[in-house]
């Protein structure tokens, strides 16, 4: 798997925000030791596993795809997954007592799954309907839970162990687990994993030339993404990490 699976519209377009800034503040060292990763050497020998896994299998497999399918069906599929996500963004955003974010979630997934056939057309963003993107572990966060350390899964890549424990949460709450027959829903499953690779591989190419520690660039991104969700778009502090982004004594909204 690749080190960076942010599930946003298009090809990630925060991720690369926060990647490309990185670079331009010249965080070009090498690697160095970070608070928030105390299992650092686990992650990073995971990390080496998990990119051999992504070298053979799923990056070739999402270049295919990239290079076989067109433009326009590749941003229905992306259009598709994104508009299951609403649904469950609109639960978190009701968990977190954001009315007005809830609110558009629900007015985005009914929209994009009557006019938008199924949600592959994104006509709610043509109606500039803004997405709210959120799930149980920044819910966690709202309610006070901290993030805890920075944790490489297998396969699963960057997380933290607040977001860890929000998985299963997460799971239930996917609608692609409705899916029946369980082939449709597993084929379902891998469509999305390489839809998802290959919006990335603009990403990829940034962290191959980028002239620094590819862990610690990956982790940092990741970990000021996470920040920037929490925040409502906005980043917590100059390090890019709030170990407590996204509690309610922390508004900042």
């Amino acid at each position: 798997m690749t080190n960076t699976m942010m599930n946003t519209r298009g090809i990630a377009p925060k991720a690369l925000v926060v990647a490309a800034a990185l670079v331009m503040a010249g965080c070009a060292s090498g690697p160095q030791a970070n608070p928030n990763d105390p299992f650092e050497p686990y992650n990073r020998s995971m990390t080496t596993f998990n990119d051999k896994v992504d070298d053979v299998v799923l990056k070739p497999v999402a270049t295919a795809y990239r290079d076989v399918t067109p433009s326009f069906l590749r941003t229905g599929v992306t259009n598709f997954f994104s508009n299951l996500g609403d649904a469950w963004s609109f639960v978190n955003n009701l968990l977190q007592f954001e009315g007005l974010a809830a609110y558009e979630s629900l007015v985005r997934f009914n929209v994009n799954t009557v006019f938008g056939l199924g949600g592959v057309f994104d006509v709610a963003s043509e109606m500039d309907i803004d997405r709210h993107k959120q799930d149980f572990g920044l819910t966690l966060g709202r309610w006070g839970v901290p993030t805890g350390p920075y944790l490489v899964l297998p396969l699963l890549g960057p997380s933290t162990v607040r977001d860890t424990a929000a998985l299963p949460v997460d799971s239930y709450g996917n609608l692609l687990r409705e899916v029946d027959p369980v082939s449709a829903r597993n084929s379902l499953y891998a469509l999305r994993i390489v839809d998802k690779r290959a919006g990335l591989l603009g990403a990829g190419s940034v962290l191959e030339t980028a002239a620094l520690d590819k862990y610690s660039f990956t982790r940092d991104a990741f970990l000021q993404y996470r920040s920037q969700q929490a925040s409502g778009g906005r980043l917590q502090d100059d390090d890019g990490y709030d170990s407590n982004a996204g509690q309610l004594p922390r508004e900042d909204e």
